[in-house]
């Protein structure tokens, strides 16, 4: 019995250690994996472009609104809507029947003083009345004529010429209408579209980032007369072939909209603008001696954005970039990067620092 029992141990001894007592070493030659083949750039100064746009609603040169000085039934008009007009232009007449009996009744009130006047003078010379009397009479000649002018003056109201070369607008009264200056709309409005003010609005943001951009004087103020040309994009999508120049910016704040307004100005001999069109407005910022870095070539971390750099023993590491643009392929950086830095421009995701890679050259 005692043989048999140590049998049974050797045997299950045995047994335990061809199932738990060995395990092989890999052997020496097996493969290591190699590190991941990376494209990366070599970062170069360059001047960059970025343009801001903003919507922007255009207005002719001048827009003047053209109001009757006296009441009165619009007898003709003389001019058709959209047509082009010059200054001193006849634009509408109203009908001066009363106006012409009026004018009639000053005259006559100007002769009867006149008249009074003839009459009193010699009898003063000859010391019949006193001197008081002809002055009187005097100061009502001049009352006469006073409201002769005036009449007459309204009569010359009467037909409404045009202040400005420009184009005529929305004619809303029809012959026949009775119109006066306390209407609520004008005859017309003739807008002078020779050259065409295109406003916009910024907000503080905006506004702070556009001054910075923009040239200084020799005080170190925003230089408006060397400011980069604009570029007005058109309703339709298209590019104004003519380029325009910011021609003023307010800098008082509105305190309910949190905006300023500011104005580009675009030369319209060709009349393809139109007062009370839209569009945007492409305002250039240069970047000089500048970095653009891919999105792609960025990694996030704590609010950060990072790149990888390469070193010269093919090790990558992460430094801070400071944004100071978005470009449509990426970012734009000017500090905190020395001329010549390589970059890894792909698959920045799946590295960390301290990690060997096999750079490629883009």
């Amino acid at each position: 019995m005692k043989k048999l029992s140590i049998i049974g141990i050797i045997s299950a001894t045995l047994l335990l250690s061809s199932c738990f007592g060995t395990s092989e070493k890999p052997s020496q030659g097996a493969a290591v994996s190699s590190p991941p083949s990376l494209k990366v750039g070599e970062l170069k100064k360059q001047d960059l472009t970025v343009y801001t746009e903003f919507s922007t609603t255009l207005e002719g040169k001048q827009n003047v609104e053209i109001w009757p000085k006296v009441s009165g039934f619009v007898q003709e008009v003389y001019v058709e809507e959209g047509q082009k007009i010059k200054k001193g232009q006849l634009l509408f007449k109203l009908e001066t029947q009363t106006l012409n009996q009026d004018a009639n009744a000053a005259k006559a009130s100007v002769n009867v003083a006149e008249v009074e006047v003839s009459k009193l003078k010699p009898l003063v010379d000859k010391g019949i009345i006193s001197e008081v009397q002809l002055e009187t009479a005097k100061a009502k000649l001049e009352q006469a004529k006073a409201s002769y002018q005036s009449v007459a003056s309204n009569i010359g109201y009467a037909r409404i010429t045009s202040p400005v070369d420009g184009y005529i607008g929305e004619i809303p009264f029809k012959i026949g209408a009775l119109v006066s200056s306390a209407m609520g709309k004008p005859l017309t409005t003739v807008s002078d579209i020779s050259e065409v003010r295109a406003y916009f609005s910024l907000n503080e943001k905006e506004l702070l980032k556009l001054k910075e951009s923009m040239p200084k004087n020799a005080k170190n103020l925003m230089d408006i007369e060397k400011a980069p040309k604009v570029t007005l994009i058109m309703i339709n999508g298209e590019e104004y072939a003519e380029s325009g120049k910011i021609a003023m910016i307010n800098n008082i704040i509105n305190s309910t909209t949190g905006s300023v307004t500011a104005r580009a100005d675009f030369d319209n001999k060709s009349n393809l603008l139109s007062s009370g069109s839209t569009g945007k407005i492409k305002i250039p910022t240069i970047y000089t001696g500048a970095y653009e870095i891919p999105q792609a070539a960025t990694v996030d971390l704590q609010g950060k954005k990072l790149v990888y750099v390469l070193k010269d023993d093919n090790t990558v590491t992460t430094i801070p970039i400071n944004i100071v643009a978005n470009t449509q392929k990426g970012f734009i950086v000017e500090k905190g990067i020395n001329d010549g830095t390589t970059i890894v421009l792909e698959g920045v995701t799946k590295i960390k620092d301290g990690m060997t890679i096999s750079p490629v050259n883009e």
